[in-house]
Order: C-alpha cells, then sequence, then structure tokens
C-alpha cells in the first residue's frame, strides 16, 4: 500500500502543531509500522524546506530535519503530465490538483490530510489522520 502525505501533516508532526500532533504523528507511525510507502511530493519538500527554515530560523536545522525526514518517505516526482492533469481537475486548489495527480500516477490509495474539504472531487480519496487511524492494520 501507499499513502500521499499532505504537507500539513508532516508540518504537524515535525513542528509538532496542537491539537493536530498526536493523531498525525500516530498515523505516520501506523503506516510505517505496516510497511506502507509514504509518499510526499518533491514540490512539497521546498515548501517544508522554507516553513521550517522560517520556524527554525536556521537553514542547516531546516535541511538535518529533511534528512531525517527522507529516511521515512520517498519524494515522489512531480512531472509536466502531473501539472497538466492537475489544471484539468476540477478541485479548488491547484496545489492540491497536483498532490492529487502524482497520488494517483504512483498508485497511492489515499492522500492523509487534514483538509479533506480541499480535496473534493480528487481522484484518489482524502483522509483525515484521525479517519487513517480508525482503519484496520494492513496486510
Amino acid at each position: 500500500m501507499k499513502i500521499m502525505i499532505d504537507t500539513n501533516v508532516i508540518l504537524d508532526i515535525i513542528q509538532k502543531r496542537e491539537p493536530f500532533f498526536a493523531d498525525s504523528y500516530q498515523s505516520l507511525r501506523k503506516a510505517v509500522k505496516a510497511d506502507t510507502e509514504c509518499l510526499i511530493s518533491a514540490s512539497a519538500a521546498t515548501d517544508i524546506f522554507y516553513m521550517l527554515r522560517k520556524s527554525f530560523q536556521s537553514a542547516a536545522k531546516a535541511k538535518k530535519t529533511l534528512e531525517q525526514l527522507s529516511h521515512l518517505v520517498t519524494f515522489a516526482d512531480v512531472q509536466g503530465t502531473d501539472i497538466h492533469t492537475a489544471l484539468i481537475r476540477s478541485m479548488p486548489d491547484f496545489e492540491d490538483a497536483v498532490v492529487d495527480a502524482v497520488a494517483e500516477r504512483n498508485d497511492a490509495s489515499y492522500i492523509l490530510t487534514r483538509n479533506v474539504k480541499d480535496f473534493a472531487g480528487s481522484i484518489v480519496p482524502a483522509i483525515t489522520p484521525t479517519e487513517f487511524l480508525k482503519r484496520p492494520p494492513f496486510s
């Protein structure tokens, strides 16, 4: 199984953002423990770095954190076809449409996000960390 993890879930974990930290952390832990491939889009990596650099006030610490994250997730390339696909999707947010296109191309089962409403119309079903934790373990 593969899941695409949205930027907000990653930032909830790294920055320990409450009240979201516990469910986001436990959902990633559940996926890793079940040997689920956890994807984030390569374009999300730059967004995560930017947010961490601002939060930590240190590019070195942001890089180190992103390196640690790379041991848990796979960076999924964003291709030109994903951009074209996102442009024709009837989703309200272009960035989320790109995430959906990358998730679809990589055969992800779910997009793990706190903003399920933003993924209305997505091809890959979006679920929250809380919903993900309620699902039975994977085989």
